[in-house]
């Protein structure tokens, strides 16, 4: 008689890292900080630093490029230097900085320079957010061991978006609030504290994000991919230039693989190939940003008025996020279903369907200024006045005018004369 014994070890499941905390605390702070901001920015520089519509306008939008600009540095910061963990809190310092300095500015009875102290901040928190963007979610990443935690790691992910959208949503709804139904330095609204109370969160998530380390798993900079991909195209060009006669390709990255090796060739040929679909996110993300401008600017012309409810101009910004964590589920459970029965079934076909559903709203907005427009008052054209007479007796009263022409007018009992192309060049 044989007797098999057979033993089966497991080896014990894998703890959710505990310091996934401190990350999430430090993102929704940041997103608070930045959405918070950025929500009062466009009404701060025409209310308070006298800014014209055009000229805020323009102002807001050089710092929100700047701002997505700057993640390019910082990625390439942390991976070729500095590591994620140093990146994230040198430019959390100078992002919280950049935040003190324009919530100091707006506070009156200091007399600072504001809009020197609001320039300065803005370019400090442009490279600060800018700079930790593609840090943050990336060092959350890090935290996991793969692939025994690839379930925990997608899970993650959805809490740190989560965590974007809570931020954004809370801080659009209350900095708004904080700003106008607020009263501060006898002034009828309170600038001071809608940006101050962002800048507070920023210290905090510096604090936060500190206080993990013990438990954070700190990689090594282990060289940037960007850095790689340019250094590649740039061998390739040089390459080519010297050989292309002796030593025809079929493509003109096929000549950096000599040094770069044909793997890294073969997936820049693939990445090309896809930034073919990036070429109308410029436009999309032009016209989206304007919700912060030129889409406030407009609401400020509206009364905001949707049944019992009120909206103020700056609060126009929080249906996104609000949507956004809305809709999630609605879409799983209903849109995505019916599309597919439709023949939308792809991440580009979704992409295409949303960005014409996108291009609709825009029109919409074109076609609310123009109503708008019209309820706008007549302004003197140059050299040109306006007059205008209200009879408040209770009698008619008559008058001769030699403007523009010699006419003899009469304004009844509580009527009115108006003529609002009076030309000063002449006598009158």
């Amino acid at each position: 008689m044989v007797s098999t014994r057979f033993e089966v070890s497991s080896s014990p499941p894998v703890r959710y890292p505990k310091s996934i905390f401190f990350i999430i605390s430090n993102e929704f702070s940041e997103r608070f900080n930045y959405y918070g901001m950025r929500t009062v920015l466009a009404l701060y520089l025409t209310q308070k630093l006298n800014y014209d519509d055009d000229t805020a306008t323009v102002i807001y939008h050089i710092f929100t490029s700047l701002a997505y600009f700057f993640p390019l540095m910082g990625a390439i910061l942390a991976d070729s230097w500095l590591g994620k963990f140093k990146t994230i809190l040198y430019l959390s310092i100078v992002y919280c900085i950049g935040s003190t300095l324009i919530a100091l500015g707006a506070i009156p009875p200091l007399n600072l320079p504001a809009t020197s102290m609001t320039v300065l901040g803005l370019l400090f928190i442009a490279v600060g957010s800018g700079g930790i963007k593609p840090c943050v979610s990336a060092f959350g990443g890090d935290q996991f061991k793969l692939p025994e935690q690839a379930v925990q790691l997608a899970k993650f992910f959805s809490l740190f978006y989560f965590a974007i959208n809570a931020g954004s949503l809370i801080s659009t709804s209350l900095t708004p609030i904080l700003r106008e139904d607020v009263h501060c330095f006898n002034d009828p609204d309170c600038f001071s504290l809608a940006f101050g109370v962002p800048a507070v969160l920023m210290i905090l998530s510096i604090f936060v994000f500190v206080c993990g380390k013990s438990m954070y798993m700190i990689k090594k900079p282990a060289g940037n991919m960007v850095v790689l991909v340019f250094k590649c195209i740039g061998n390739a060009l040089s390459t080519r230039m010297k050989e292309r006669e002796v030593n025809p390709r079929s493509h003109w990255l096929d000549y950096a693989e000599t040094k770069y090796g044909r793997k890294i060739v073969a997936d820049i040929k693939s990445l090309m190939k896809i930034l073919v679909l990036y070429i109308p996110l410029p436009v999309f993300w032009a016209l989206f940003d304007q919700q912060g401008s030129r889409w406030t600017f407009q609401a400020t012309r509206m009364n905001g008025e949707i049944g019992a409810f009120t909206i103020k101009p700056d609060q126009m910004q929080v249906i996104n996020p609000l949507l956004i964590l809305a809709f999630i589920p609605f879409f799983e459970g209903l849109v995505y279903p019916i599309l597919e029965k439709l023949g939308v079934r792809t991440p580009l076909q979704k992409l295409t369907f949303g960005g014409i559903l996108a291009g609709a709203a825009f029109v919409l907005s074109g076609f609310v200024e123009i109503a708008l427009d019209k309820t706008n008052a007549v302004m003197p054209a140059p050299h040109e006045s306006q007059l205008r007479i209200y009879n408040g007796l209770p009698c008619d009263y008559h008058f001769k005018t030699d403007v523009p022409n010699s006419s003899n007018f009469t304004v009844q009992s509580l009527g009115a004369f108006e003529n609002i192309h009076v030309n000063t060049m002449q006598n009158t």
